[in-house]
């Protein structure tokens, strides 16, 4: 099995409906750090799992420096934003999505791909 690994570091604000008041309702930003895990059993035809460049230009010019409301079907969580970054992705089976220090959010993959 081959893995590759890519950090991104982007600029780029949120608010969260929730079903409790918190300050994290009003309109706010982060520097967010996103870690894209991908894997595959076979390199593909350039000898690659999937391109460093594709998942940084996926990333960043879906949210560095967006409002990521408008993006988003759902609740703009970093948990969500996880799961739809590993769903656009090439190969991807996890990711991680930093907000603040301290606070991440993983989704993973049950499923081999």
């Amino acid at each position: 099995m081959y893995y590759v690994e890519k950090r991104i570091e982007i600029s780029a604000a949120h608010n969260l409906t929730l079903s409790y008041e918190s300050k994290c309702e009003a309109l706010h930003g982060h520097n967010w750090i996103i870690v894209v895990y991908c894997k595959a059993k076979e390199l593909n035809r350039d000898g690659i799992v999937t391109d460093f460049t594709h998942i940084n230009r996926l990333v960043k010019d879906t949210f560095d420096h967006k409002y990521i409301n408008e993006i988003l079907p759902v609740n703009p969580s970093a948990e969500n934003i996880a799961h739809w970054i590993c769903d656009h992705v090439d190969n991807c089976y996890k990711v991680s999505v930093q907000e603040s220090e301290g606070n991440i959010a993983i989704y993973e993959r049950d499923e081999d791909l």
